[in-house]
């Protein structure tokens, strides 16, 4: 007798034999599939995909794969009553090949009552029968998006069509390893707020081989917002008795992950305004740990990913554009006033657009989300502060005023003003905080006091830092700020009366008894 995908859920309710599952598996036309679309000899295999496509063609969509976890995780037991998951897998242009062996590897590794379903998002491939004809597998549906929309956005909607308590993103060029699921779906049971990734093995894109990545590694990345895998530090390594305990990690690298859908949405989904690729694992990762939750890679869970060299598909803004647009919407909504350090390390993303981050500081408000001074001292203190170190930086106060920085229509750059001191529950508005160099610059985002000529009264202005500007050095002189050139002292005479137009801050003479050129600094 014959199985159609239809009939599987009247089987739902019963354990489905091994042998009526070799038969839904049996019945999928995989020649006919990946006949279609094949390598054609002359051509070259790594034009479409990024990766060896005519290697990809030549390995079985059902090949066995070495166990590469420890061997103490075979011991391990988990509960016989784990929640079933959505299977979310995005694609666009994918390989037929990879992606018909991500799926088939999680039909043959994965327990049938565990796999609620298997979404396939089409985010607009060239050809729709790509995803349509999978369909005819177990459990798999597929939803094509009617335009380009990304990623993200595509991982949002796989995620708003799910029906399982648990969803599961994978990547469309992955292959799971035995036991790969219960591991990760335990400890999210046990704590809805743990968002969990497996340890994520490397298939070779030349070659195709399967390569056991080390279990000793964790994401991690710098001021840039450029990801990395980082070794456990010898301390860390020595606090783990049992090899088969999870991993704390600052960050996940974003492809492979599962999180309790509740949480997922009470969290944001993701920021859906990102576009296609790139930045938005930061996001969710400063997200889940800022607002209450963790992350952890899991040794016991094994996944083997294809990692390319470059991407194969076009970005509608230009790659670096769209990453830098990502990661900047990132750095504005979670960084605080850490983000210099991000500017600092990024100078392009400087006065690049990064649209409306309104709804996703109220998405932070709303759920009382720590701020990344927390997430620095708890969750990544490796991650250094620059020597421009944020122990350097404050307000710089006269009584009960502050020296800020504000955008006046027109001006190219922003204007010194001094104006009351505010903030919120304590922290200092953000144009009223400054960082101190070790270059002596006492700086603003790009911006730095500088000024253009230094005779006395010379008006004090916001120009772009440059190291090289000895105009732009200054010192603390008792409770006095010195400019190291002219020897002569920030005052706030004429800022304190006269017209609007006329309020300025300006260097004089130094004088030990002006109130006017007495300043509280966070630097000595």
């Amino acid at each position: 007798f014959e199985i159609s995908s239809v009939d599987l859920l009247s089987l739902i309710g019963r354990q489905i034999s091994d042998a009526e599952w070799e038969e839904l598996l049996e019945g999928f036309d995989e020649r006919s599939y990946l006949n279609a679309r094949r390598w054609r000899q002359g051509d070259d295999p790594y034009t479409l995909y990024a990766f060896n496509q005519r290697e990809s063609e030549r390995i079985p969509s059902n090949r066995a794969l070495r166990d590469t976890r420890h061997y103490r995780c075979t011991a391990l037991q988990y509960d016989s009553d784990l929640p079933s998951t959505s299977i979310i897998i995005t694609f666009h242009n994918e390989a037929r090949s990879t992606l018909l062996r991500t799926i088939r590897s999680v039909l043959n590794r994965t327990p049938v009552h565990l796999i609620h379903e298997i979404i396939l998002v089409d985010d607009y491939s060239d050809d729709e029968k790509d995803g349509q004809l999978l369909t005819k597998l177990p459990k798999v549906k597929c939803l094509r998006n009617k335009k380009r929309e990304g990623l993200i956005r595509s991982r949002v909607r796989g995620a708003d069509a799910a029906r399982a308590r648990v969803l599961t993103f994978l990547d469309s060029h992955c292959e799971v390893n035995k036991d790969w699921l219960p591991p990760l779906l335990q400890r999210v049971k046990q704590d809805r707020t743990r968002v969990v990734s497996p340890i994520i093995d490397i298939i070779n894109m030349d070659t195709f081989a399967y390569v056991a990545a080390s279990a000793d590694l964790r994401g991690g990345f710098d001021w840039s917002l450029h990801f990395k895998w980082e070794q456990l530090s010898p301390e860390q390594r020595s606090r783990r008795t049992d090899p088969t305990q999870p991993i704390k990690t600052p960050i996940i690298a974003g492809g492979i992950f599962v999180i309790d859908r509740s949480w997922f949405n009470h969290l944001g989904k993701y920021d859906a305004a990102m576009d296609i690729w790139g930045g938005e694992n930061f996001e969710i990762s400063f997200r889940v740990w800022q607002c209450g939750g963790s992350l952890e890679i899991l040794p016991c869970s094994r996944v083997g990913h294809v990692f390319r060299k470059k991407h194969p598909y076009v970005f509608p803004e230009g790659n670096a554009n769209t990453y830098i647009k990502n990661t900047r919407r990132t750095a504005e909504v979670w960084m605080d006033e850490f983000r210099l350090f991000y500017y600092s390390a990024r100078p392009a993303a400087r006065g690049k657009s990064f649209g409306d981050v309104r709804g996703r500081v109220e998405l932070r408000q709303k759920l009382k989300c720590k701020s990344f001074r927390w997430y620095l001292d708890n969750v990544y203190p490796e991650l250094k502060v620059p020597d421009d170190s944020d122990s350097r930086s404050g307000i710089i106060r006269q009584r009960q005023n502050c020296l800020e920085s504000h955008h006046v229509e027109g001006e190219d750059t922003p204007v010194l003003t001094l104006t009351p001191c505010a903030g919120k529950g304590g922290v200092p508005a953000d144009s009223q905080v400054w960082v101190y160099t070790h270059r002596q610059q006492i700086r603003q985002q790009q911006h730095c006091l500088s000024l253009s000529t230094t005779f006395p009264a010379s008006q004090v202005l916001m120009l772009p830092c440059s190291p090289e500007d000895g105009k732009q050095r200054w010192q603390k002189s008792g409770t006095h700020l010195e400019h190291v050139v002219s020897r002569f002292c920030l005052d706030s005479e004429m800022a304190l009366d006269g017209m609007e137009s006329s309020r300025m801050l300006v260097i004089s003479p130094c004088e030990l008894s002006a109130y006017t050129q007495r300043w509280e600094v966070p630097f000595s």
